[in-house]
């Protein structure tokens, strides 16, 4: 019998929930970018509440960034809503983790002039708290 005890293990229904599950994950994914990657909503959402969803998602990246690099939040100044935003609109997707996310948005701000360069070493103050 499979999981949904209809069948035997291998047989027709463990295809076609396998289809199923490759459906749903594709499904999943396309939620995923609409709240991260700023892509189209998928049918069958409503597109305001994903915007809306997808801002508090960005807010809350954005507020955890400010606090693990105080230099980057400090560097941006008041513009820190608007250059959050648009580093994070430059990415197909968040990186893997907040530490990686606070570095690359220095990083980017750096690119762009906006925050002085690495003190010798690459050592900063925050860096000792990890």
């Amino acid at each position: 019998m499979t999981a949904t005890g209809s069948g035997p293990p291998g047989g027709p229904s463990a295809t076609s929930g396998d289809g199923a599950r490759q459906r749903l994950a594709r499904a999943q994914a396309r939620v995923v970018a609409a709240l991260v990657a700023g892509a189209a909503p998928p049918e069958g959402f409503d597109g305001e509440r994903l915007r809306v969803q997808a801002a508090s998602l960005l807010a809350k990246r954005r507020s955890v960034v400010a606090r693990l690099r105080p230099d980057a939040a400090a560097a941006a100044g008041p513009r820190l809503a608007e250059q959050f935003a648009a580093y994070a609109g430059a990415r197909e997707a968040p990186p893997p983790g907040y530490r990686a996310d606070a570095d690359d948005f220095a990083a980017w701000l750096r690119a762009r002039g906006l925050m002085p360069p690495e003190p010798p070493g690459g050592r900063s103050w925050w860096r000792r708290l990890r």
